[in-house]
């Protein structure tokens, strides 16, 4: 056991932000950069789930381009797809429509009922539990465009 702590130059593990709160690892070592993370739930189909690990060398992890943004890391691309769609929820939607644009990731992430439900959850005050039958029936999206911006208030007058 000590030789294999012996070898990890950097570890932290820690658990997320709820509500998920699953937990995750990085070790580096001498020869790689390994991310590891555990799905924490009680929904049956997430039971006995196994942990995720990532594992790369750092030649590869330094040069990967796909993460890299004008020779810089892109931390934003490294992020989980839950993380972003909870921040995107908080961005101004002039801003969403550009960040769209940046990879097809982002624009998946931008058009997904997820970001549309925690948008319209997070933004809209005159949002109620009765709405979220309709917002699941024609769609976060639809539902936020039709209700709460104001685009789709004038063509309703």
């Amino acid at each position: 056991m000590a030789s294999l702590l012996g070898k990890h130059l950097f570890e932290i593990s820690a658990q997320g932000p709820p509500p998920p709160k699953d937990y995750f690892q990085l070790v580096i070592t001498k020869n790689e950069v390994i991310w590891r993370s555990w799905k924490i739930s009680v929904r049956l189909e997430a039971r006995g789930a196994a942990p995720k690990e990532l594992k790369t060398s750092h030649q590869d992890f330094l040069h990967n381009k796909s993460l890299k943004c004008k020779g810089k890391f892109d931390y934003l691309e490294r992020l989980p797809d839950d993380i972003l769609i909870r921040i995107m929820s908080y961005l101004q939607l002039k801003d969403t429509t550009l960040m769209a644009q940046v990879s097809h990731r982002f624009r998946k992430l931008c058009n997904s009922e997820k970001f549309w439900e925690d948008t319209v959850r997070n933004r809209c005050a005159e949002f109620t539990s009765d709405m979220e039958g309709i917002a699941n029936a024609m769609g976060w999206k639809k539902l936020f465009f039709t209700f709460f911006h104001s685009s789709g208030r004038k063509e309703q007058q």
